[in-house]
Formats: C-alpha cells, structure tokens, sequence
C-alpha cells in the first residue's frame, strides 16, 4: 500500500510491520489523534483460518477498558480487507527490553508482572484467554506502564477455531494441555505467565530445544529448573509462585490471576 493512504478517516502514515496483517501508524483526521490501524493483508484474506482470527479479534476486543490492555477504537472494511483500529502504544516490546538486561531490579520486575496479572484478570473476568502470553505480547512505555497485546489467537469461552489435533500459541510458553490438544482454559495463560516470569528474572526460559518436539517433551515432561533463580537470588516465596504457576497439572495452579496478583503483592512488600 503505497504511503501516505486514506482510509475513510484515517491517514496511514507509515508501516510498521506484519505479514499476514499489516500494522501502520494512521491519524484520525476526526479525532487528531494517532492511531495503529491494522488491516487484513491479501494473504491473509486467502486464508479462511487467519480471516476467522482477525474478524474475532475485533469482536471479543471491541468493549475493552483497562488500563494494561491496549484499547480498540474502531472496525471496518476496505477493498474487502477487514481493518481494526486500535491503541497507539509507545515504547518497546517486553523481549526488548528482557534481550537487553533493561527490565530492572528485582522492585521493578515485580511491578512490571503485577501489571501483566491485572491484564489477564480482567481479560478473563470477560471470558476470554489469550493463549499467547509472552514478552513480545507485553509493551512497556517510558513510565514503565505495561500494556498486554496482540488478541489475535485469543478464544472466547463458546468461540472455538482451532480444528481438531491442531495447536495454537508459541511453543515456549504453552501448557501440557495445549501441547495434547485438549480444549484450552483460562489456566494456559497461568501457566504461560510463570514461563514469562521465569524468562523475566533469569533472562532465558526455562525450556530450550533445537526442535519443536523436543521443546513440547520438555513442557510435558521435564518440571521446571528453579536453581537458576535461586542463585540469582529470587525469593523463596517467588520460587514456589513459579513452580505452582508451571505445574503441569491445572488443578494445581494458582486458579486464577486475582490470586496471582495478591501472591505478587505479598511477595513485593
């Protein structure tokens, strides 16, 4: 799409990325604010699956209002091609910041996560699991307000678009029970979560492996290492939070994020 464009009120001004949907950073000549407007791009159109996942990101983010949830504005059509508008978010992405050791001490790490858990609070209280909790779904501005994004895998509880065998999600960050196929809850973001916290505090994951499968034997088989943090120095009661958020059995993890957040609370006093 050659720049700048106009899209019924909108000016796309520049391109920041994507493949099967691209991200521009857009003005509402309306509103004179910036905008991300992020549209359908024609791959994705082609693809029955990736057009499902868009126009249902649009319709379970539409009445979002929260604080650390980037925040939806507008939906349409152009040419055929579905379009959201959506949040601008300055600042950087949370991997960014974890690559380049810049997420702080231990006060700030703490705060940064409490902030994440309030975000799936709330996701979930609105019966919806992101499915896809990692640092590159987290931003991080200058004041170090956090900002939990990317619905685009996000499934509502009576939404299903995963066909039969087939997983969703990055696979560092998936629960055993994603990795068998079974039907997913709100407990493989608990479990995403501890990976993302563990990932915060040491700077690697906790399961690495040159192949898929050999990451997803790990997840189902392997209980995740807390000697690395433990030598960095984390807390004992930081510890046992990442072992019950990683447990391989749902039952046994925290049950949801409203408990998280007082674990976290407790921990940071």
């Amino acid at each position: 799409m050659q720049l700048p464009h106009h899209v019924g009120k909108y000016d796309l001004l520049e391109c920041l990325g994507g493949t099967e949907a691209q991200v521009y950073r857009a003005r509402d000549r309306n509103l004179g604010r910036t905008v991300a407007f992020k549209i359908l791009s024609e791959t994705g159109l082609a693809d029955q699956e990736t057009k499902a996942r868009f126009l249902a990101e649009a319709r379970l983010t539409g009445s979002f209002t929260h604080e650390n949830v980037i925040a939806f504005y507008d939906y349409g059509e152009v040419d055929g091609r579905p379009f959201l508008v959506m949040e601008y978010l300055a600042g950087e992405s949370l991997r960014k910041q974890i690559r380049e050791g810049r997420s702080g001490d231990l006060r700030s790490k703490l705060a940064l996560v409490r902030q994440i858990a309030c975000a799936l609070a709330y996701v979930h209280s609105k019966g919806i699991i992101h499915r896809d909790v990692k640092p590159d779904n987290i931003r991080v501005d200058i004041t170090g307000q956090v900002k939990l994004v990317d619905f685009g895998i996000a499934k509502s509880e009576d939404l299903s678009l995963t066909g039969a065998g087939f997983t969703v999600g990055t696979p560092y960050y998936m629960a055993p029970e994603q990795i068998r196929g079974l039907k997913p809850t709100h407990l493989v973001d608990v479990y995403a979560f501890g990976v993302l916290l563990f990932e915060l505090l040491s700077g690697t994951r906790p399961f690495e492996a040159p192949t898929v499968d050999g990451i997803f034997d790990l997840i189902l088989h392997q209980p995740v290492d807390l000697e690395p943090l433990a030598r960095l120095g984390a807390p004992p009661r930081l510890l046992e939070l990442i072992q019950e958020l990683t447990d391989k059995d749902p039952a046994r993890r925290p049950q949801d994020f409203v408990a998280v957040v007082h674990r976290i609370d407790l921990i940071a006093v």
